[in-house]
């Protein structure tokens, strides 16, 4: 029975991630600051939600959430705030921007430059003529190997 209760108490952590002096009165205000919550990112548990986060960091972040909230702003303006104060790091998916593919391309693009590379290598190697040596070369080539 005791382990049973260990092993649930780890499995419950995150569930008390959220500390009831955070949550709203307002169920519906609640609601939307947890769908919110489940897209910032935990700054020190990196792929973690705030909402699922115990850190110091992601409690700031679940409240200064529900603070945006209870001022009036809409979901995107809370996001926007925050994504101004700690960078596009906090969502945890990236806005669809120019500037984030440049990352992502470059990784497919020199696995083709290589595959390109190793290609023309590969067939300029077999292509490659062999040359053969004239008489007079064959003659030098023993006398400088001591035949």
């Amino acid at each position: 029975m005791i382990r049973f209760l260990l092993i649930l108490i780890v499995f419950a952590t995150p569930i008390w991630a959220v500390e009831p002096n955070e949550i709203l009165a307002d169920p519906v205000m609640e609601a939307r600051a947890r769908v919110i919550s489940k897209g910032l990112r935990c700054l020190v548990c990196r792929n973690e939600n705030i909402d699922s986060s115990n850190a110091g960091i992601a409690k700031d972040l679940r409240v200064l959430v529900r603070e945006r909230l209870v001022k009036g702003d809409t979901n995107d303006q809370v996001v926007a705030h925050i994504v101004h104060r700690y960078g596009e790091y906090v969502l945890l998916k990236p806005q669809f921007r120019v500037g984030n593919f440049v990352p992502w391309l470059i990784g497919p693009i020199l696995l083709l430059l290589g595959l390109f590379l190793a290609v023309k290598f590969i067939i300029r190697s077999r292509t490659e003529t062999v040359t053969v040596l004239s008489q007079d070369e064959e003659k030098r080539l023993r006398d400088l190997l001591g035949e």
